[in-house]
């Protein structure tokens, strides 16, 4: 889902929130004050989007190499197709996370009942 600033949301799952706390003015950080759940089903607007995190240079670096190698490696000599294999090789951790994290959009949203949720991913979220 393509989220935008002031389309309403609601939280698809339930979440459970527990950090020090901020206050709003960005005053110093307290102790941990509790847990606060959010239900799914919670509705509110979304405030700001922030776009895609932007992969690193390893990413972008194990996108090209595998993409070389796919569409290439079967005509390349042995020994350059295991330099490139060996390149990719080590780059895949990288990738995994990269995958793991997800390239998600980033909103911050204003709940109805008064709680906004801040650098929360977008899918977080479905339509109200």
């Amino acid at each position: 889902m393509t989220l935008k600033e002031g389309r309403r949301v609601k939280l698809a799952v339930d979440i459970g929130l527990a950090d020090a706390v901020v206050m709003a003015e960005g005053a110093a950080a307290g102790p941990v004050a509790g847990f606060l759940a959010l239900a799914a089903g919670t509705e509110g607007t979304v405030d700001r989007v922030v776009g895609e995190q932007e992969p690193s240079g390893e990413v972008r670096e194990y996108e090209r190499l595998k993409s070389l190698l796919d569409s290439f490696g079967h005509d390349m000599p042995p020994e350059s197709r295991r330099q490139l294999e060996e390149k990719v090789g080590s780059l895949e951790s990288a990738w995994a996370a990269h995958q793991e994290r997800g390239a998600g959009v980033m909103v911050r949203v204003h709940f109805d009942n008064g709680f906004v949720l801040d650098g929360a991913r977008d899918d977080l979220f479905t339509p109200a």
